[in-house]
């Protein structure tokens, strides 16, 4: 029988496109701690010695754009001659930013319900930020209900991270990908870890040694030993003799972040959710405040299809949401539950409608979106700009809580007796 493979890949906190995305939420923190009723809209653009944010922020709180870059970009990692080529003292920082259009502000502000059917419920004022379809996916595959490719993806990505930061591994510099393919069986169960990929940045002389066949060498048994073998301690069973290991394949990987390529924000939409696993409506998360949908309703919908998978209702489950621009109430919902559910999907549609209110308001207000940086010192957002914004132990977010599983199972069992 064919082998059934899937990949997914993360990429590291120094890589060029996650450090836009962080600088575009330290900014986004730092509106809301000072304004929870901040718009902010951010952007940023890096290249060799070039940092450059622009888009459209109304907010009370006044933003030291330039010492906020500077402050991002050097805890990534990213300060003095040993950096990897991108100074966070002395690259330029040019900022472009200018307040949210009038034109959608009014929108968002008073929705359409308000507008045109006087409704007098609180939830019903504020509409969507913008028109659109969002995904959320959950599935039994690892304890925190996500893809194990992804999670595994995203494990690797954070010991590479965490052993650069601790010291363990001095040579490495902030950019670094990891890459993890998964066979399935018939069932769709994971069987095996097929192949592994790290690609790190490093320095240009390890332990004196500058032939890049030593460094080949050095860095590949480094990997294996402090940032493979920590997550194949915990997946033992996953791994063969056939299992391979590919450590920066490419060879040399001196220069990189910003030098080495440029960085957006939004380019890494795939690594920030379920790495290919589920479908995906295309707009990004950071540097976006919650009105914007593109943001919290893939939030909302992450925290539907998981709370129904930890209910037993399925094995899989994908939630699709779809807004229209400065209108409260969803446009469609829709489930699938990919053959794995205990119910009917349609059903299972009647059923989230039941248990969830899926206006804008009411989604920040379940997941308390709005004060999220103040409560946090100051920083939230910029915490999920990296390694994912799903299936999270490291960090407690909201919309990852389980809290609606008794609701589910007693709605479920009223709509088969309905049924």
């Amino acid at each position: 029988m064919a082998k059934r493979l899937f990949t997914s890949e993360s990429v590291t906190e120094g890589h060029p496109d996650k450090l836009c995305d962080q600088i575009s939420d330290a900014v986004l923190d730092a509106a809301l701690a000072g304004d929870p009723k901040s718009r902010v809209a951010c952007e940023t653009f890096a290249t060799t010695g070039l940092v450059v944010i622009g888009g459209e922020i109304t907010s009370k709180t006044r933003i030291d754009f330039d010492t906020l870059a500077r402050k991002t970009i050097e805890e990534i990692g990213y300060a003095g001659p040993d950096a990897g080529g991108f100074d966070a003292h002395t690259c330029g920082v040019v900022v472009c930013v200018k307040e949210q259009s009038p034109d959608i502000s009014q929108g968002v502000t008073t929705a359409k319900e308000h507008r045109d059917e006087d409704s007098s419920d609180e939830i019903d004022k504020l509409g969507a930020g913008d028109q659109g379809l969002m995904f959320g996916f959950a599935c039994d595959e690892t304890p925190e209900f996500m893809p194990l490719p992804i999670s595994l993806a995203q494990r690797l990505a954070l010991k590479l991270s965490h052993v650069r930061k601790k010291g363990i591994l001095p040579y490495l510099r902030p950019d670094g990908k990891t890459q993890v393919t998964v066979e399935y069986d018939e069932k769709g169960i994971p069987k095996r870890i097929d192949t592994i990929v790290i690609s790190t940045q490093h320095a240009a002389k390890i332990n004196g040694k500058t032939d890049n066949s030593d460094l080949q060498k050095f860095i590949e048994a480094d990997m294996k030993e402090f940032v493979i073998k920590p997550v194949e301690d915990e997946l033992g069973h996953l791994i063969d003799k056939d299992t391979k290991y590919l450590i920066n394949p490419s060879g040399r990987f001196v220069i990189g972040g910003p030098q080495g390529d440029a960085g957006l924000t939004g380019r890494k939409i795939i690594v920030d959710t379920y790495g290919g696993y589920a479908r995906h409506g295309g707009g990004a998360f950071s540097g976006k405040d919650p009105t914007k949908v593109d943001r919290s309703a893939c939030y909302a919908a992450r925290y539907i299809a998981k709370n129904i998978v930890a209910a037993g209702l399925a094995r899989h489950c994908e939630v699709q949401i779809s807004y229209a621009i400065g209108v409260a109430k969803p446009i469609s919902i829709s489930v699938s539950t990919f053959g794995t559910g205990k119910i009917k999907d349609l059903l299972l549609g009647d059923v989230i409608n039941k248990v969830f209110d899926l206006r804008p308001l009411a989604i920040i207000k379940k997941f308390n979106l709005h004060n999220l940086p103040k409560l946090n010192g100051g920083t939230f957002y910029r915490n999920t700009a990296a390694y994912g914004h799903f299936g999270r132990p490291d960090l407690k977010l909201p919309w990852e809580e389980l809290d609606k599983i008794n609701e589910l199972k007693k709605a479920a069992n009223g709509a088969c007796a309905v049924a």
